[in-house]
C-alpha cells in the first residue's frame, strides 16, 4: 500500500516548479481582478455624485418651483 501511495505521489505531474509558476499566475490574477474592482468602485463613485448633483440641480430649478402649489 505504502509503495502504491508513494509511486502516485511521484508520478504527479505538478512538480514545485509547476505549482510556484501556477502561484504566481493565480497571485497577478487576483492582482489585476483588485484594480479591476478599484477602478469600477472608483467609476461608480463618479456616477453617483454626477447623478446626485443631477438631481439636486432639477429639485432647484426655477422652473420646478413655478410649478410647485404655493
Amino acid at each position: 500500500m505504502a509503495k502504491a501511495l508513494i509511486g502516485y505521489l511521484n508520478s504527479d505531474l505538478r512538480t514545485p516548479t509547476r505549482l510556484v509558476a501556477d502561484n504566481a499566475r493565480l497571485r497577478a490574477r487576483v492582482g489585476e481582478l483588485e484594480a479591476l474592482v478599484l477602478k469600477l468602485s472608483e467609476e461608480n463613485d463618479k456616477l453617483v455624485a454626477a447623478r446626485a448633483a443631477e438631481l439636486l440641480e432639477i429639485e432647484t430649478s426655477p422652473a420646478l418651483q413655478e410649478m410647485q402649489p404655493a
